[in-house]
């Protein structure tokens, strides 16, 4: 249970902060770069959950993985913001690249962790931020949180299967 609540803390945190991300890049709000940290902090705190369980190194490409696919996410906004087309082509097609080396680590370190679910999940939790984007970029605020609380059931979907994959691989 301590797994779960943990595993669904950091997803909630991802999502949460993402969102604050979005919100102050796209409105140009003042606290833009301490938000930003707070959530680059995200991935560090699943490296310190994962590391007991896989170690140091399997950890921290998952770290590195994680900080990229919010780095990506970024540079995507920005290049919608700006109106750069082919800015935001380039970096959606890098996001959905990064998914899927997520996705290949997961399942390469867990036995319980299929390649395509997680594909799977990565590829709508992908989707979704960017509806939430494009509606808060849209000023669509009402659809952007009906957004949001769809990404939070689903981020809690992956956050329950990463505690279940551990749990069955190193806890029964």
């Amino acid at each position: 249970m301590d797994l779960r609540n943990v595993m669904r803390s950091l997803w909630e945190q991802h999502i949460a902060w993402t969102r604050m991300t979005l919100i102050s890049i796209i409105k140009d709000l003042p606290d833009v770069d301490f938000v930003t940290n707070r959530l680059l902090r995200n991935p560090i705190d699943f490296e310190r959950v994962l590391e007991v369980f896989y170690g140091y190194e399997i950890a921290s490409q998952f770290s590195d993985l994680f900080k990229s696919h919010l780095v990506i996410a970024a540079q995507l906004v920005k290049a919608a913001k700006a109106g750069d087309s082919k800015g935001s082509a380039d970096a959606e097609k890098r996001w959905y690249a990064n998914a899927d080396e997520i996705a290949v680590l997961l399942s390469r370190i867990n036995p319980y962790w299929s390649q395509e679910n997680w594909k799977t999940m990565l590829y709508e939790h992908l989707r979704m931020t960017k509806s939430e984007a494009v509606n808060i970029l849209t000023n669509n605020y009402e659809e952007s949180i009906t957004e949001y609380d769809e990404i939070e059931k689903q981020a809690l979907k992956m956050a329950d299967v990463m505690a279940k994959g551990i749990a069955k691989q190193f806890l029964y």
